[in-house]
């Protein structure tokens, strides 16, 4: 099974994902600090996994205090609440680790430093394995929407890479193809930083799924062509009202899925809903660096000149997808998740 991310003795291990698919390597971590830069940098993205990793940077932050007795490692504490928060804005599943891990901080604060500090590294790991056994979950739920002979198209990285090591829209695809009911995949490349055909792609050879390599822009062809017989992608946030943020792009193929009346699936554990935000339009989108539009590969494909409009995801309106699955279940539109 592909191990995104680890706890070993006394460090955090991730893999790196931005040297995939070429070289596999772990890097491993001891300071809170290299985390935060991890999760900034995409060693770790997607939205479940960067939750894992922000739950133990903060067990690795009590680890480094000194503090002596529970209410000082709290105000220690905050300074990694506050750098691993400030990572990647869009993704609520890095705010809700964050949260339970400030809430399980607060109330043992009575505790030996030493009992404080093993029980904010069992949080973690609790986070770790519940968004494994989710995704497991949903993938079960979700490959029952998936007909024999499926042809299904994704956008982006939502698999193993992207979580505790299953995945959620790739989750799916697992889930369906080990009832033998995938014909093929259809990877998006997804730029600007092609985490399709690094990632995705990469995952579909190590597991042995059939699967093309296309174009971002290849996408509605193959739909007009009746090439594609679902869309499943993965959510960094989803709003109350059911609209849905993921990677930049997944918009534009919602689109074209309506357009050739295809389904379209989000897949997402139940902990991506955030309640308190009523629709898209609320959702902080995060713009990212102008070198990832400019190049790609290291090789500078734009003038350096060039102005560049970065943003790394956009929002799915509900009323463009056809179920939302989770491992509760399949929630189908007008979405209401209490």
């Amino acid at each position: 099974m592909i191990t995104p991310i680890r706890w070993e003795a006394d460090r955090l291990l991730l893999l790196d994902q931005t040297l995939l698919p070429v070289e596999e390597r772990v890097r491993e971590h001891t300071r809170w600090r290299d985390v935060a830069e991890s999760i900034r940098s995409l060693v770790v993205r997607g939205a479940p996994a960067i939750g894992c990793a922000a739950a133990f940077g903060v067990a690795l932050a009590a680890r480094e205090s000194r503090a002596r007795d529970g209410e000082t490692l709290l105000a220690d504490l905050e300074e990694a609440f506050k750098g691993l928060a400030a990572t990647r804005p869009t993704a609520v599943n890095l705010f809700r680790a964050l949260d339970r891990m400030r809430a399980v901080a607060s109330a043992h604060q009575a505790l030996p430093v030493p009992a404080l500090q093993l029980r904010l590294l069992g949080e973690a790991q609790a986070i770790l394995e519940e968004d494994l056994a989710a995704n497991h979950a949903l993938g079960a739920h979700g490959a029952d929407l998936v007909p024999e002979g499926a042809r299904i198209l994704t956008h982006c990285n939502a698999g193993a890479l992207a979580t505790a090591g299953y995945g959620t829209a790739v989750g799916v695809i697992r889930a369906a193809h080990e009832r033998g009911k995938v014909a093929l995949v259809w990877v998006d490349e997804t730029r600007p930083v092609m985490q399709g055909s690094r990632l995705t792609a990469w995952e579909m050879v190590k597991e042995g799924i059939p699967h093309k390599l296309i174009s971002d822009v290849a996408a509605g062809f193959v739909m007009k062509r009746g090439e594609v017989d679902l869309v499943v992608t993965g959510a960094d946030r989803i709003a109350a009202n059911g609209d849905t943020a993921n990677k930049i792009g997944t918009y534009s193929v919602a689109v074209l899925a309506r357009h050739h009346g295809v389904p379209f699936y989000v897949a997402a554990p139940f902990s991506t809903i955030d309640a308190s935000v009523p629709s898209g339009a609320a959702i902080p989108i995060e713009e990212r660096d102008a070198s990832e539009v400019r190049g790609t590969a290291g090789r500078q494909t734009a003038p350096a000149e060039s102005p560049v409009y970065n943003p790394a995801f956009d929002v799915t309106p509900a009323e463009l997808i056809t179920s939302i699955i989770t491992e509760r279940g399949i929630f189908r539109p007008p979405y209401s998740f209490t």
